[in-house]
């Protein structure tokens, strides 16, 4: 039997380590939206491969959804279905994540090429109206980066937790994330279990929903043979030297001319998005963007709460942004 599930604080952030490899117990809602198999499939752009999902029937209004920082496509898994009702709704890994290929270089702009490659092969664009694109953390630029640089190809950008700061905000993170680490080769497990006693959410927070921990967790490991030839370990997804290897945009700019509207939806208890963070963030979007906060989340709101994070954007997909007459 699966040990009983609990919260667990910032003291204990590695919120799989008591199961031992075994599943968390889930409830019917998650079962169903994962039953919702996504189409699968690799598309090509700028030289990489890129893993993209997709649901929902073509022709609906298209919604893309972008994760965060060394996270993948799976972290949409058990939320896409959910809002497949009433969208075509795909995702991608972001090269050099998930079960994308790894670059030479990154850049802001290779993920918008990404973004706008992936909802032109998944018919996001064949609906009546343009699609909206919603990033949450990390993933927050590359949509304002698709908003400014092409917003008119866009109904409306949305995004989740999204870590735009100030100068002094940004050194004050800073500081307090100490100073940062050098870029590490990839670590290799044992055992799938070893692994996932080490996963845990950056930032550090508790987190009640196991059962999607657990999820992500395991779909952010592949298994590899080991260098002695001794069979085969485990490690993560991602490539552990591509901030090295990043260039990044000038997202306060970008943020004063979008080509389209935004919405910023937050957690209440976020560790990153703050209310003075939130506060600021109101003079940077246009006037009239809508603000949603998501009651009783932390940064990771498709994990701390998934239900309402689906229903606060259904509703404000249904009434904004205004159509044009």
């Amino acid at each position: 039997m699966s040990p009983p599930q609990r919260a667990h604080t910032p003291a204990t952030p590695a919120p799989l380590a008591e199961f031992g490899g075994a599943l968390p117990p889930a409830p019917a809602w998650f079962e169903q939206a994962l039953a919702c198999r996504p189409e699968r499939d690799l598309i090509r752009v700028a030289g990489a491969d890129i893993e993209t999902l997709a649901w929902g029937e073509r022709g609906r209004p298209g919604l893309l959804l972008i994760h965060g920082n060394t996270a993948h496509a799976d972290w949409w898994s058990f939320v896409a279905p959910m809002l497949a009702t009433d969208f075509r709704v795909a995702a991608f890994s972001l090269s050099g994540m998930g079960g994308s290929q790894w670059r030479e270089r990154y850049s802001i702009g290779l993920y918008a090429d990404e973004a706008f490659a992936t909802a032109e092969h998944a018919g996001l664009f064949d609906g009546s109206r343009p699609p909206v694109f919603v990033g949450h953390s990390f993933g927050s630029f590359p949509v304002i980066a698709c908003a400014h640089r092409a917003g008119q190809r866009l109904r409306a950008a949305v995004v989740l937790d999204a870590p735009f700061y100030t100068r002094e905000q940004r050194a004050r993170r800073d500081t307090e994330k100490g100073p940062p680490r050098a870029p590490r080769g990839t670590r290799v497990y044992p055992s799938q279990n070893a692994a996932l006693r080490q996963f845990r959410f950056m930032p550090p927070q508790p987190v009640e929903n196991l059962f999607i921990a657990d999820y992500i967790a395991r779909h952010s490991l592949r298994r590899v043979p080991l260098d002695d030839d001794q069979g085969h370990g485990w490690t993560w997804r991602f490539d552990p030297s591509m901030w090295s290897r990043y260039e990044g945009g000038r997202t306060t700019d970008e943020l004063r001319a979008l080509g389209c509207p935004i919405a910023n939806l937050y957690g209440a208890r976020s560790a990153l998005v703050r209310p003075e963070v939130v506060a600021t963030q109101r003079t940077l979007l246009p006037p009239g963007s809508p603000f949603v906060e998501i009651p009783d989340a932390g940064h990771h709101l498709m994990v701390d709460q998934p239900a309402a994070l689906v229903a606060a954007l259904r509703a404000l997909l249904a009434c904004w942004p205004a159509d044009e007459t």
